[in-house]
């Protein structure tokens, strides 16, 4: 019987996404979360059967959950930290200090 192979090529995808995603609040933590959770699952079914899988392909996905999990880690942390500032300072005066970073750099780069 020819061993399985796990594949955490579409983990480093959603996870890299969710990455991407940071900027907007702390929001690719579900595309992170959803890496997670995949990395997780399939590790918990080559825990079962390890006999089942190549155990490279096994270092591998776990490599893939690490990854997952530390920019769930990073996006977690910036949501909090978004959520602190519109609950401190406000969401008005987040959007002019946003503009007005924008002003500063439309006028450095004319």
């Amino acid at each position: 019987m020819e061993q399985q192979k796990l594949s955490p090529a579409i983990v480093y995808v959603l996870a890299i996404i969710g990455l991407l995603c940071c900027c907007f609040g702390g929001l690719g933590f579900i595309l992170a979360g959803i890496a997670f959770i995949i990395a997780n699952n399939k590790l918990k079914d080559a825990k079962l059967n390890p006999q089942n899988y190549d155990p490279n392909s096994v270092k591998a996905m776990n490599t893939a959950k690490i990854v997952a999990l530390v920019i769930l880690a990073i996006n977690m942390i910036y949501l909090i930290m978004t959520i602190y500032q519109i609950s401190t300072i406000g969401w008005d005066e987040m959007m002019s200090r946003s503009q007005e970073m924008m002003d500063q750099f439309q006028q450095q780069n004319q």
